[in-house]
């Protein structure tokens, strides 16, 4: 298996805007996904998704198996609004090197602080966002749903 990280035109790429759609429905309940208005938030001048493709030997083109999507909320902040990675391709290093790319990106627009909201029972989600910096800086009641809480991380960058 080999896995690229590519940035994603959504100017050029609507078969793969279609792909990335299909795997939110599938990995976010349906009050959290943003598969409806994915292709809106792709063109947004202020955001930017990832995406890692995973192709097989001898086969062109390859599948989508996880994306991150960013998006710059001042010009001091970025905020991580969505990490997803395809169930059988959690746990090979896909999540930490779309994170990576991510956070990279968010650098180039020399912002101080990249921020993110994780829902606390991810346990996986949160010890990767600790293992790549993020400290926990709040729990947010009923972030989610009534039931459902978020703890707001942050990574901050020296100057």
């Amino acid at each position: 298996m080999a896995a690229v990280i590519e940035e994603l035109d959504p100017r050029k790429c609507t078969e793969s805007v279609e792909e990335i759609a299909r795997l939110e429905k599938k990995t976010f309940p349906k009050h959290e996904s943003l598969a409806r208005s994915l292709e809106q938030e792709v063109m947004r001048k202020n955001s930017g998704l990832m995406y890692a493709k995973v192709t097989s030997e001898g086969r062109g083109g390859g599948e989508i198996v996880g994306y991150v999507m960013y998006s710059w909320i001042s010009s001091l902040c970025a905020s991580i609004t969505k990490l997803a990675v395809k169930e059988s391709y959690r746990r090979q290093g896909l999540g930490e090197a779309l994170m990576k790319a991510a956070i990279q990106k968010c650098r180039t627009r020399n912002v101080l602080r990249v921020c993110l909201h994780v829902d606390p029972e991810r346990i996986p989600a949160v010890s990767l966002y600790e293992k790549l910096g993020f400290q926990i800086e709040d729990l947010v009641a009923s972030y989610y749903s009534v039931d459902r809480n978020a703890y707001r991380m942050y990574l901050d960058f020296d100057g």
